[in-house]
């Protein structure tokens, strides 16, 4: 497939596949500003720093399971599978009003993302030829920053002016069309195996691909820093004096949307390390301007720098491990590489969360550890990599 004809490259079913991603990050991002205050309600306002670890951890979790599956069984159902359990969970929010049925549902609800992006990151590899690759996932990464973005603001919408159930139940509606458009699309694994039990034993093998371990080494590195940057910026902003804390993700989000397309055509004509190369820094200088920041505009000028870098590094990153993986166990590398992507987001979540322990003093230290990751990573991809990687 990857001798097809680049100007033929999208057709129908890569446009359905977007739509379905903003569909499907749209649903499970709309509920996510509303939960604090939902299992504070509930009770269980303690436990506010599970809402994401649990929904990360499954995710991971599942990973090695979705690639098998996606190899053995299929892109179009691990796609599926996603959406569909993202549709139950939030149509269980209001019925499961407890502080444990909620726990209960977050650890359920991170399976979605621990399935359907694995499925759709090789459909889109087995579609798009190489030469289009990076520009493919740049298109693929806006879909699913176009429902990250919009999700949040219509959840809060309806929340607002029709209550939580209802904006559960349009979450629900929200993964109904993700799984509605991926039924329509037509499957690209040629020689699916038969669904048995011995297809959900998972080994060694199953969990590790040398192949891609380049490009997840380095988004080990650097996805530290996105859930550093997730977790304080509210923080900071308060601290700096920002009423709208959701202004500094709006810069963020906005600055990496204009960038993603650019930077996948670059990495296909220049090389995804070329490109690697230009954005690290520019994260690092970025968590160093989060650092310093000591007034609103310095913080929006971090936010617009840490867009930008994010927005050319992740599309890039996730190119280059298509490119690596072995055809017959693309599921399996796609799924390795988002094990370490998950790992780095908790990790940064995690300690920056200990470094900062709540004290404003501690912003500049917990940004210096970020920079001093993507600092490593430029540093890997300047001198250990083989010339070979950088095309």
């Amino acid at each position: 497939m990857s001798n097809r004809n680049p100007g033929h490259a999208y057709n129908s079913h890569f446009w359905l596949v977007c739509v379905s991603s903003i569909l499907f990050f749209a649903s499970f991002n709309m509920i996510v500003p509303e939960l604090p205050e939902y299992l504070t309600n509930l009770g269980g306002a303690s436990y506010k720093g599970f809402i994401i670890s649990l929904f990360t951890l499954t995710a991971m979790l599942s990973r090695p399971f979705s690639g098998k599956l996606t190899d053995m069984l299929g892109r179009k159902p691990v796609m599926m599978v996603g959406g569909i359990v993202c549709l139950i969970c939030s149509l269980l929010y209001p019925v499961l009003t407890t502080v444990a049925g909620f726990l209960l549902l977050r650890l359920l609800h991170g399976f979605s993302t621990g399935f359907s992006p694995t499925g759709v990151t090789a459909y889109i590899t087995d579609t798009i030829p190489n030469n289009k690759r990076g520009e493919a996932m740049g298109w693929i990464g806006t879909a699913g920053a176009l429902g990250m973005a919009g999700g949040p603001a219509i959840g809060g919408a309806v929340a607002n002016n029709f209550g939580l159930d209802v904006m559960f139940y349009v979450s629900s509606f929200f993964a109904l069309g993700a799984v509605a458009i991926m039924f329509t699309i037509g499957e690209t694994l040629k020689e699916k195996k038969k669904v048995t039990w011995r297809v959900l034993k998972i080994s060694k093998k199953d969990l590790i691909e040398p192949l891609v371990i380049a490009p997840a080494l380095v988004m080990l590195l650097t996805a530290y820093s996105y859930g550093t940057a997730f977790t304080l910026l509210p923080d900071y902003g308060s601290f700096l004096g920002i009423k709208n804390k959701g202004l500094l993700f709006t810069f963020l989000t906005v600055s990496s949307l204009a960038v993603r397309l650019i930077a996948g055509k670059a990495s296909d004509r220049y090389g995804r390390v070329a490109v690697l190369r230009i954005s690290v820094p520019l994260m690092m200088i970025a968590m160093l301007t989060f650092g310093f920041a000591d007034s609103t505009s310095m913080l929006i000028v971090g936010s617009v720098l840490y867009g930008l870098a994010q927005g050319s590094t992740s599309p890039t990153l996730l190119a280059w491990a298509t490119d690596l993986c072995d055809e017959q166990h693309r599921g399996r590398g796609i799924a390795f590489f988002y094990i370490f992507m998950e790992l780095g987001i908790g990790l940064g979540a995690l300690i920056s969360s200990f470094i900062y322990a709540n004290e404003p003093s501690r912003f500049l230290q917990t940004f210096v550890v970020c920079a001093s990751l993507c600092g490593i990573a430029f540093l890997y991809l300047v001198v250990k990599l083989k010339s070979r990687y950088a095309h």
